[in-house]
């Protein structure tokens, strides 16, 4: 019977594996930026999503383009709140400043 010559290595998870892939391929950013929009989308609800046709999100300023002057203008008075929950949704603090243009 043959033996068996693998190493023997430390068990990972799943989610440790994914994770250091992330993190060793410079990925987050990326990842990021796909799940801002679905976040935004959650957060914000249909009624704004209806109205944002651009969002982006760069070095913890996440960059909002909307199509009604009159909602950017609302929504700027609340900025702070907007941030804060888009962080909780996040789990962390992904942004610190946000732009409506």
């Amino acid at each position: 019977m043959k033996k068996n010559n693998r190493r023997h290595t430390e068990h990972q998870s799943i989610s440790d594996v994914l994770k250091n892939f992330v993190v060793t391929n410079k990925l987050q950013k990326g990842i990021d930026q796909v799940e801002m929009e679905t976040v935004w989308q959650r957060v914000m609800g249909p009624g704004i999503v209806n109205y944002t046709t651009q969002i982006k999100l760069q070095n913890n300023t996440l960059y909002v383009q909307l199509s009604s002057s009159v909602l950017r203008e609302q929504l700027s008075y609340g900025a702070s709140k907007i941030i804060k929950n888009i962080n909780e949704e996040f789990g962390r603090e992904i942004i610190q400043k946000l732009i409506l243009r």
